[in-house]
């Protein structure tokens, strides 16, 4: 089943894609996709629902905004160097053990919405990757049972001012936290629909130049070993956000390096996820 917020800013609605590629508005269902609706069984309890409503549905038109298709999780979980190309192309080791910082809610966007460069930022990046959406309160959860906790995925763009991240001192989460840094979606994708997580094409463009392409079976932590890891140091809580890792091909990569600038169109996607498309803008 595919899951997916829509409307103005901070006034979404919930919607789900039917198989045929029709789009409903489930307002009616009464609940938003957040903490409580995961930690219920929501994606089941609605495809009850749909069962007997979707012909009362109302259709969402095709040109209705796509919000982050989560609302508002606790937390944002991101895994720094988590491909083996990206982290040969940053001349970085491989982790012995996943590298792990956060990213603060505020940055979430929806996938289409324009990516706004911070003030002063000299280095705003690019960085495609698999998002789990955690289904059920985790912790100290057992390698075998991990994906028991996995609601299902998203495609997210974890943009990075490299400068901020690198340069300035302290945690990462200063160059990944800005506004917009954090478009979810268009879909979250029930795991039931996802044959392979680890096992997905992904690719970002920038100005129509491929530039990300490869697969999640390039993780050096997979999936299941990255919920499981992350429940050892924190409770993962239902509507939680893990970002796994980019593959190479980021601006901070390539040689010589590239970042953003205003104008610059940015396209990504992922296997059975969907795909955005963000405009860069300057902050005003």
């Amino acid at each position: 089943m595919k899951l997916f917020r829509f409307g103005l800013p901070d006034h979404e609605h919930p919607g789900v894609e039917l198989p045929n590629g029709q789009r409903l508005d489930v307002t009616h269902f009464g609940e938003d996709y957040d903490e409580s609706f995961f930690a219920s069984n929501g994606p089941d309890r609605l495809a009850h629902w749909l069962s007997a409503h979707a012909p009362t549905c109302p259709v969402v038109s095709a040109d209705a905004r796509f919000g982050p298709c989560v609302k508002r999780p606790s937390k944002i979980v991101c895994v720094g160097l988590n491909y083996a190309k990206h982290a040969a192309e940053t001349n970085a080791p491989t982790p012995a053990e996943p590298i792990l910082f956060f990213k603060s809610t505020t940055a979430l966007c929806g996938p289409n919405d324009d990516v706004v460069i911070p003030k002063r930022s000299e280095k705003t990046d690019w960085e495609v990757e698999l998002a789990i959406v955690i289904g059920k309160r985790a912790s100290y959860v057992e390698l075998d049972d991990a994906l028991d906790y996995v609601a299902g995925y998203a495609l997210h763009n974890d943009y990075s001012e490299r400068a901020f991240q690198l340069e300035r001192g302290g945690q990462w989460v200063k160059g990944k936290s800005a506004d917009t840094f954090a478009p979810l979606g268009p879909f979250l994708v029930t795991k039931d629909d996802i044959a392979d997580p680890n096992a997905l094409h992904l690719w970002l463009s920038v100005n129509g130049e491929r530039l990300q392409d490869s697969n999640t079976d390039d993780m050096i932590f997979n999936v299941p070993t990255l919920v499981s890891y992350i429940s050892q140091f924190m409770t993962l809580l239902p509507g939680d956000v893990i970002s796994t890792g980019t593959p190479a091909g980021v601006g901070l990569g390539l040689k010589p390096p590239r970042y953003l600038k205003p104008g610059d169109v940015i396209e990504l996607g992922i296997e059975g996820l969907g795909e955005q498309r963000q405009t860069a803008v300057s902050y005003t």
